[in-house]
């Protein structure tokens, strides 16, 4: 069964939150779409960390009380769950990653997926995947990893095809099949490793399945994987995008800094000297966004479409659907 939803179109790309100015909804469409700053907003302790964004929904880790916190925006809904045995914090040693998603073919839940290293020698990355609709973890799982890596705080993870990826340290892949319930780590392409002062992303190619964002200077190449029959990979440069065609320099000809990427819609958010803007990475539109000042990671507010939802004033009609059939919902779970 397929994990990811089908959509009849790429669903809305509301707005983002910026890492810089805590957990505060951004704008990113036009009036009358738009959605004002700050629609959306939730107070955490500081010391919370944003695992991702993911069709409405957000995830987040707490240190203490060693918790992840699913977050519905639209209804105002929080959902806190303890993280699972086997998953002790240590920014180093330990680091927690992890992602959420709407549950096969069903809004009414979500599964949250968590992963992390077990700290030893050899080490071994570990996940478990909760499931709203059962209200437990899933066994653990596990999978060796190089001995540099670890899994990264800061990247989130990508959905393509049947997979979650993460990016960890600098040469690896981890995904996660959410069908097999399987772990495997994958090798960056070697001109990747040898390049210097670049920036990685995995991202969503054509086809759905999964390809990687390479950024150097004013150059970013579209890398997409391919697997033989025997199981053997390959990678090959599917597109290469020169960045000071689209974005604009200053007179020390200062490179854009990728912060972010917006899966459903294939966006990438760039932070350049002139403001920070978004690049679709098949038409390469450019649209400029209403902020300023230095941004470190956007992540993108992205809502599943449902049938019934479309028209001209998409994003306030999305919203007020959501709203609406997601306090449905938990009125009547209240009440069974």
């Amino acid at each position: 069964r397929r994990f990811r939803i089908h959509h009849r179109r790429s669903p809305p790309l509301l707005g983002f939150i910026d890492a810089n100015q805590g957990i505060t909804f951004q704008p990113a469409l036009d009036a009358p779409d738009r959605l004002p700053r700050g629609h959306f907003s939730l107070n955490l302790d500081d010391r919370y960390m944003t695992l991702g964004w993911r069709h409405g929904l957000a995830l987040f880790f707490l240190p203490i009380p060693l918790q992840v916190v699913v977050w519905d925006p639209v209804a105002g809904v929080q959902h806190r769950l303890a993280v699972p045995p086997g998953f002790g914090f240590h920014p180093l040693e330990n680091p927690i990653n992890g992602t959420v998603l709407p549950a096969a073919g069903d809004i009414d839940h979500f599964q949250v997926v968590l992963v992390s290293s077990d700290g030893k020698q050899p080490r071994r990355a570990l996940a478990r995947v909760y499931s709203s609709e059962t209200g437990v973890w899933g066994d653990s799982i596990s999978c060796p990893v190089p001995l540099v890596s670890m899994v990264h705080i800061g990247e989130p993870a990508v959905l393509a095809g049947n997979c979650i990826y993460w990016l960890v340290s600098a040469s690896n892949i981890l995904e996660f099949d959410l069908e097999r319930q399987t772990l495997a780590v994958t090798l960056l392409p070697a001109q990747v490793l040898t390049s210097r002062n670049r920036h990685v992303s995995v991202i969503r190619v054509e086809g759905g399945e999964m390809g990687l964002l390479v950024v150097s200077g004013f150059i970013a190449q579209l890398w997409k994987r391919e697997t033989d029959s025997h199981g053997d990979v390959s990678w090959s440069i599917g597109r290469t995008i020169e960045l000071d065609k689209l974005l604009p320099r200053n007179s020390e000809k200062e490179p854009p800094n990728m912060i972010g990427y917006a899966e459903e819609n294939n966006v990438a958010f760039f932070w350049t000297v002139g403001g920070v803007f978004m690049v679709h990475l098949e038409s390469l539109q450019l649209k400029k966004l209403p902020v300023t000042g230095i941004a470190y990671r956007y992540y993108p507010f992205e809502i599943v479409y449902t049938p019934g939802i479309g028209g001209g004033h998409e994003g306030v009609e999305v919203v007020r659907h959501l709203w609406w059939t997601r306090w449905r919902r938990y009125i009547r779970q209240l009440f069974s």
